[in-house]
């Protein structure tokens, strides 16, 4: 079993900062002298982030220290894929882990401020950031502080974190230039995600072959995975890189009935058929010969008896409602796709949206401004594939098992399109 605990509490008990130190000694302090041993320490241990990307940390680290003016740390918490909780539970349990990434960050790339971006209403877990930034305010670290943003999908993209701390609207903007080139006030800004801190915080303190002792050697470490669905136990757990998706689906305590695909990624990712899910791994490597990717670290588990066409014209929906409205494959082609896919689960007598949904995502694919209508597309092909046997009922005009879409997804309401500030 490779579930490996590096980040969260084995307790489950959120930890105050004297915890905290209890657990882990304070790193050390590196002077800005030493901040490129710092960033080579990173590049020696291989991290990439976690947010979804998995962009080498240490070359935005340094592409961040090389720029000119003082930079800007973001510690980017808004988490806006409702099928991962994995920040949410980092700053909730060990909010002082992931200042103490912050902080490291900071003095890699030279900045003299650390900004906290979370979703307003978060709750619980912006609560503990904010009280861990108070118990930190006799360390005399770089000032940090906590600010909110619309609880929009599209908000935790890194340009419309920018955007809005530079006082603009929650919404992805026009690139180049990178938040690294000119970001928060006009400053190179490195920004990354809430376990790309934490991780960096370990890093710092046990360095780079102690990361490596887990993982692949192309994609060391461990990586949180929020595993929901229809398994035992839904929760947040801590698995090394590389580990097998049938240990993810174990890890929370097994399927709680038999397994037709799993949706890995969340709900911007890709339908994985349960026959390929049982030779795939918990990494890039792996899981991009069966065209899907890490991303978010999202892992739903779909079980037969449900329509996973109903079920993505489901998820289409409600991605088609919260785009930025800003460019035409958004406003327009995810729209079209959400529309063509409810046909599709509808009983169409002919495979007419079958082919308009391919034509339409040909079109749209590669043209947004945000990538939002990529992982739309994506998710759409890999349904038309593990669902094939749905695609041909439906086409044929037969009824379908299941009448409505899987219960089992957590999708929040639609938020008002002008609530972006």
């Amino acid at each position: 079993m490779t579930t490996t605990a590096r980040l969260l509490p084995a307790d489950g008990r959120p930890r105050s900062l004297n915890e905290h130190r209890s657990d882990f000694a304070p790193p050390p302090r590196p002077a800005r002298r030493a901040k490129l041993q710092l960033i080579e320490a990173i590049d020696a241990a291989g991290l990439t982030g976690r947010g979804g990307a998995s962009f080498p940390t240490a070359r935005k680290l340094a592409s961040v220290a090389r720029g000119s003016g003082v930079p800007v740390v973001v510690v980017n918490a808004c988490e806006s894929e409702p099928a991962s909780a994995k920040d949410k539970t980092l700053l909730r349990f060990v909010p002082h882990l992931v200042l103490d990434g912050a902080v490291a960050g900071a003095a890699a790339v030279g900045a003299d401020r650390v900004v906290v971006v979370v979703e307003r209403g978060a709750g619980a877990s912006t609560a503990s950031m904010r009280r861990a930034i108070a118990e930190r305010a006799v360390e005399r670290d770089v000032p940090m502080e906590v600010v909110e943003v619309p609880p929009r999908f599209v908000s935790g993209e890194e340009s419309a974190v920018v955007h809005h701390l530079n006082g603009g609207d929650s919404r992805p903007t026009t690139t180049p230039p990178r938040p690294f080139e000119y970001g928060v006030d006009g400053r190179p800004t490195l920004i990354s995600n809430v376990e790309t801190f934490a991780h960096i915080a370990q890093i710092t303190r046990f360095g780079p072959s102690w990361f490596r002792d887990v993982g692949t050697p192309n994609e060391p470490g461990t990586m949180l995975v929020t595993v929901s669905g229809a398994v035992a136990s839904p929760g947040v757990y801590e698995l090394a890189m590389g580990a097998q998706l049938p240990e993810v689906v174990h890890a929370a305590g097994g399927a709680t009935h038999d397994v037709q695909a799993l949706l890995v990624g969340g709900y911007y990712g890709t339908w994985v058929a349960e026959a390929d899910a049982l030779a795939a791994r918990l990494c890039n490597e792996s899981l991009q010969t069966i065209g899907a990717r890490v991303g978010c670290g999202a892992v739903i588990v779909f079980p037969h008896g449900e329509c996973g066409l109903r079920t993505t014209a489901r998820i289409l929906e409600w991605l088609a409602g919260e785009t930025a409205q800003q460019c035409g494959p958004c406003m327009h082609g995810l729209p079209a796709l959400a529309r063509g896919a409810d046909a599709l689960a509808s009983g169409s007598r002919d495979s007419t949206p079958h082919r308009l949904l391919l034509r339409w995502s040909a079109q749209i694919e590669g043209r947004g401004g945000c990538r939002m209508p990529d992982g739309a597309v994506r998710l759409m092909r890999s349904a038309l594939g593990v669902f094939a046997d749905d695609v041909e009922v439906h086409s044929s005009g037969r009824s379908c098992s299941a009448p409505s879409a899987y219960t089992g997804l957590a999708l929040p309401p639609h938020r008002p399109n002008r609530d972006w500030r």
